[in-house]
This record gives C-alpha cells, structure tokens and sequence, in this order.
C-alpha cells in the first residue's frame, strides 16, 4: 500500500516502504520489533534486488560506452567518496564508520532517473545516454568499492590486509566476467534438457545464492555475489526469462528489506538539531560530489546538460540504504549515522527527480534529429538507450 501510494505520488516506491517501516516500527506504532524470522526474509530480500540489478548490468554495455560515459562513471564513484570520507573524519568519525559512509554516497540509483527520463520522452537523448551507460560502469565500481570496505570491516586495516582485499575484490569481478559468463552461457544452452519446473530460474536462483555465500565468506559482502551472479546471466539467452520468473518473488521480498529498514530508524535522532543539520550536510555532499565528479566529466556535452547528468547521477535510492545495512548490521555504524544515511537516501531521491524534469523538458536531442533538425520521437523506452552506445 506505501509503494503504491508513492507510484501515485509519483515518487520512488523505496521510499513509500522505508515510511511505512517507520511508522510500523519501534518509533512510533511498535507493530514490527527484532524478529530473527524477518531478517532472514530481508536478507533475501537484499540479495534478490542485487540479482535483479546484475542481470540489467551487462559487460557488453560497459564496453560500448564511450569516453564520456566511462570518465562520468569513474569520476562519479572518486568524488563523492572522496567527500564522504573527508567530511566523516573530519567529523572525528572512526574510519571504519567513515568508509562505510563514502560508501553509501558512491552509487547511483539510476532507476529513479531512468523513470523521469522515459516519462519525458527523453531517454535517447545525449545526456541520457551518458547516464544510462556510464550507470553500469557506476554499479560495479560501487560493488566493488563496498566489497573492500567490507572486507576491511572484517579484517583491519593493515597493508596486508588491504592488498589481499583489494585483490580478492578485483579477482572476483574478473572471474565472474570472464570465468563466470562463460559457464553462463554454457549452463544456459542445456537447460532444454533439464525436466524441472522453469529450470533457468531455478539454477540461476541456486547460483546466485551460491555466489552469495562464496562473497560472504571470503569477507566480501553477500550482495556482492548476488549482483555479480546476476551480470553473469545477464547476456546469456534466458536472461529476459529469468527476469519475468524473478518478478513475483521480487515483488514479495524486496518490499520487506525495505520496509525493515526503515523500523531500524529511530525516529528521536532526526528530531535532534545536531543530527538534523548533519544530515543536510551529508545530503549536499553527496549531491555535490555527483554533481562535480559527473558534470565535470560531461561539460563536453554543454552546460546544461552536464548539469542534468549531474543531477540525474544523484539519487542513491536503494543502493545507499543497503550499504548503511550492512554498517549497521556489523556494528560499525551508529543508529544516528544509520539513520543520516537513510534521510539521504531519501533526500537525494525525492530532490533529483523535479530538477531533472526541469532541465530535461524540452524536445530530446538524438544523431538523427540532430541531422534532420526534428524532434526524437517520445516514450521510447529506457531499454533502447541502455542499448545504445553513450558519447
């Protein structure tokens, strides 16, 4: 009913769960409190939305993206990192806290964006393109960033101790790009034999939450399995049909890990000015560190629309909650740092979309209305612009 409510306020439905677990949880109605049985339900809910993620992040896409693209992705993830970071200890925040903080402000909830893009008929224009291909790129350098922080989380921070993180992490991305897809695309073209129900699903299901583990137990985060699982079947030929089965159960428990974060909020700390004001503070870093890393990287593209890659590389949505997750999960992060992390979330989210609008609502400019000096045609769907090749 919350993300519905969103849907129809034409709002992130992340949003609309996290409110609604506000509202049921210890800070105001008391309805849902510690349960071991919803937790469980939630990490799945966390792994599933990472395999989700993973099978719309294709390596062929990343490939594709040109110049642009890829410097507006890279410059996405050091900037505001380097923003978080700086800002948390200079804030006297343990590092570990810090890390976990810059973290969160690292990736892009592009689905937000993509949404707005669609709506406006927009989504094969030249800033569209960049932001939609310079996302698969943001996604897996932020995966990888949160799978050596978790790593150090785990094990300290001696020399050592970063380098055999730092090259487990990059490992694991290679394996599951070459190695991985490759078994991919094998398992797939037997599946026809196999006599199981939706054999795809069900093996891909199983390998995705095999790869989970793997991550957890080298230290990696579990989410970080899930995601590259799914880019791993993400080309293969049943990926649309994994997708489709994966809907119900994404629709079941997705909403859940949402909605249980949002009873761990304590409700008091945002009402503290202190922690108020630190809150704002965090949110116009992460808004000016995706607004300088990507728009910097854009101004090639002219002004107004480096500003709209800017914006529209904002909102960390989803992604940045599940980050403060697992700080909180582990003990590393407090609930007023938890819950700062969430209202920035959920600021970014709420705040990118109408300036994105703003900048966006004017007739989309693709190579060949350039030439024929007409309009593209609207509503094209964001598939087509995740498929075409960024500038």
């Amino acid at each position: 009913m919350a993300a519905e409510a969103s849907r129809r306020l034409r709002q992130p439905e992340v949003v609309g769960e996290i409110i609604a677990g506000i509202i049921l949880g210890p800070s105001l109605l008391g309805w849902i409190g510690e349960s071991a049985t919803l937790e469980v339900f939630a990490e799945l809910g966390v792994i599933f939305l990472l395999f989700a993620v993973g099978l719309e992040s294709r390596v062929s896409d990343m490939l594709r993206v040109g110049g642009t693209a890829m410097t507006v992705a890279i410059l996405g993830v050091v900037i505001p990192f380097g923003f978080g970071l700086a800002l948390m200890l200079g804030l006297e925040q343990d590092t570990t806290a810090a890390l976990f903080v810059a973290t969160a402000m690292v990736a892009t909830s592009v689905g937000i964006t993509a949404r707005v893009l669609s709506d406006l008929g927009q989504a094969t224009s030249r800033p569209a393109r960049v932001i939609l291909g310079a996302a698969v790129i943001d996604d897996i350098l932020g995966l990888i960033v949160l799978a050596i922080v978790s790593g150090l989380s785990e094990g300290g921070f001696s020399y050592a101790q970063i380098a055999i993180i730092v090259v487990e992490a990059i490992a694991f991305t290679i394996f599951i790009v070459t190695v991985g897809q490759r078994a991919a695309h094998r398992i797939s073209a037997h599946l026809y034999r196999l006599r199981i129900f939706n054999p795809a699903f069900v093996i891909s299901v199983t390998i995705c939450l095999g790869l989970s583990a793997v991550a957890a137990y080298i230290g990696l985060a579990a989410i970080v399995g899930a995601f590259f699982a799914g880019m791993a079947f993400a080309e293969t030929r049943e990926a649309g049909h994994i997708r489709r089965s994966l809907d119900g159960v994404y629709a079941l428990l997705v909403p859940v890990f949402f909605v249980i974060m949002g009873t761990k909020v304590e409700l008091s700390y945002l009402f503290r000015p202190e922690v108020l004001i630190l809150g704002l503070i965090v949110t116009l870093f992460a808004i000016a560190g995706k607004m300088i890393g990507c728009g910097m990287a854009a101004l090639r593209l002219g002004k107004r629309e480096a500003l709209a890659v800017g914006i529209g590389m904002s909102p960390r949505g989803e992604v940045g909650i599940v980050v403060a997750a697992i700080g909180l999960s582990r003990g590393i992060i407090t609930s007023d740092i938890y819950a700062i992390v969430i209202f920035m979330s959920i600021l970014t989210s709420l705040i990118a979309p109408p300036f994105l609008r703003l900048l966006m609502a004017r007739p989309p400019e693709t190579p060949e209305s350039a030439e024929s000096g007409e309009p593209a045609e609207a509503g094209k769907p964001v598939e087509a612009a995740k498929s075409s090749e960024a500038e």
